[in-house]
C-alpha cells in the first residue's frame, strides 16, 4: 500500500506527520489519511510533493499506489 511506504521513508528521514505536511504543501490530515489507507488514490500531484519532498522519484512512490512496489 502507498501509505505504508510514504509512512516508512518519512520515518526513516525522522519527519513527523507535522514536518512533511509542511514541506511538502500537503495537508497534515491529507497524508495521515493516505497512510492509514482511508485515502486509497491520491493524485499524482500529491504524490509528485511528496515524492520530491522523500527525496525518492516519483516512479517509487507510484508503482506502491499501483500495487507494484517491492
Amino acid at each position: 500500500m502507498v501509505g505504508d511506504r510514504i509512512k516508512e521513508l518519512r520515518e526513516k528521514r525522522g519527519l513527523s506527520l507535522s514536518a512533511l505536511a509542511k514541506y511538502s504543501g500537503v495537508s497534515k490530515s491529507y497524508i495521515s489519511n493516505i497512510e492509514r489507507g482511508i485515502q486509497k488514490n491520491p493524485s499524482l500531484i500529491v504524490m509528485k510533493k511528496l515524492a520530491d519532498t522523500l527525496d525518492v522519484p516519483l516512479d517509487d512512490l507510484a508503482a506502491w499506489k499501483m500495487g507494484k512496489g517491492d
